[in-house]
């Protein structure tokens, strides 16, 4: 095993990982994959080659792994064990969100740690869990680099006025605006569309990541000029817990009416509503796509339909549209979904390819379609370790094998 990049996805109850050999070739070669979920309560970590060859499958009590630095002192030890000894030479991590400073990847210190604390109220479920990890290597291993890649990051590029609210001036200079987010996997589908879909790489296209977390982005050339996401990590599309768009005089009847705090409001919209709230059922797409209950259905279908709306609106902000991708778990694995959404974007000019559409595409549409759609598999942690690799050239000197 030469030189070493890993990369962290941390959440709540889970750490993913994979590792990257940077020895052999300019692009990032994935070696392998692992993680430990059920943090605190049943924790269990596995890991796989990239050939699908399992390299540990092992359950621990909650004491011996209570936390995520307990996690990924495990993970790191097993990683020292596989890798001889060495040690990464640096580390990459997936961090939700970057503020308004924040246009591209950082070097972790505790400087910058503290500053991204203060945007976990806009994204509760992720940013404490991503900075968790970040601290834990600090404090455990602080000679290897880590490099914070960020989901607004992508985004930040957008016109001023994609990004205002109609408030007064002095909220936007605090940093109440529209920020998006998924930004690294959009950033990664906009990398592969030269290759994967070179009839619409320079023109307008409009990227939809869809999985438990969903939104979309209109590209213009590669880069992104708006997205239905915006403050926080709540807006635009229905998500499996999530809401999406909701008229802010909601949460006002919510306090007034209903006497909720803002804890159990924020509760409510971060683990009760879209898919799950609408179903009553589940919030995992397949679930309800098997389901027979109206209930169901109704989700299903309020899901393409504010698809199809928020599609409506962003190819009206590029003045056109080229190309639609669809990218992320449900996006690239749920036929009927694409379908329904290419139903409703008929009067686009989109006619889907049915057996295509089937087999996953790439290219899903009909030969005449006015507009070309695809399926692109989206990969943000390779997007990471090219970031990774590419902050190395500015790092300090690369850690060595020892471990302290």
């Amino acid at each position: 095993m030469g030189d070493s990049i890993l990369v962290i996805n941390a959440g709540s109850s889970s750490l993913k990982f994979q590792l990257f050999d940077v020895s052999r070739s300019a692009e990032p070669e994935f070696e392998f994959k692992g993680q430990i979920d059920g943090i605190g309560v049943r924790p269990r970590f596995r890991a796989k080659r990239a050939g699908g060859e399992t390299l540990i499958d092992v359950s621990y009590s909650a004491a011996d792994v209570a936390d995520s630095t307990a996690a990924i002192a495990k993970v790191g030890a097993w990683l020292r064990e596989r890798l001889g000894g060495m040690l990464p030479i640096a580390v990459g991590h997936r961090v939700v969100h970057g503020g308004p400073d924040h246009a591209a990847p950082a070097l972790a210190d505790a400087t910058l740690v503290r500053e991204l604390e203060r945007y976990s109220p806009l994204a509760p479920l992720h940013q404490p869990a991503n900075l968790a990890p970040v601290k834990a290597l600090l404090a455990l291993y602080p000679q290897i680099p880590q490099v914070l890649c960020f989901d607004t990051a992508f985004h930040r590029g957008h016109p001023e006025l994609a990004d205002r609210y109609a408030l007064p001036e002095s909220f936007y200079a605090e940093g109440v605006r529209r920020y998006g987010f998924h930004g690294l996997s959009y950033e990664f589908i906009a990398s592969r569309l030269p290759k994967t879909a070179p009839d619409i790489a320079g023109g307008r296209v409009v990227a939809a990541h869809l999985g438990s977390g969903a939104s979309m982005c209109a590209l213009e050339a590669g880069r992104s000029v708006d997205s239905t996401m915006g403050f926080s990590a709540l807006d635009g599309l229905p998500m499996g817990t999530r809401p999406g768009q909701l008229d802010p005089g909601v949460m006002l009847y919510l306090m007034t009416a209903r006497a909720m705090s803002p804890g159990d409001i924020e509760r409510m919209l971060y683990r009760d509503c879209g898919l799950k709230g609408l179903s009553g059922i589940s919030n995992d797409v397949r679930e309800l796509l098997a389901s027979h209950d109206r209930r169901a259905r109704l989700a299903i279908d309020y899901f393409v339909y504010r698809i199809a709306r928020e599609m409506g609106a962003l190819t009206a902000v590029l003045g056109g549209l080229d190309g639609l991708v669809f990218t992320a778990g449900v996006g690239e694995n749920a036929p009927d979904i694409r379908r329904d959404v290419c139903r409703r974007a008929a009067w686009l000019g989109v006619r889907l390819d049915e057996s295509a559409n089937a087999r996953h595409g790439p290219r899903i549409s009909s030969d005449d379609s006015a507009i070309a759609v695809y399926v692109i598999p989206t990969d943000e942690e390779l997007m990471i370790a090219r970031h990774t690799v590419a902050a190395l050239g500015h790092a300090a000197p690369r850690a060595a094998g020892g471990a302290r």
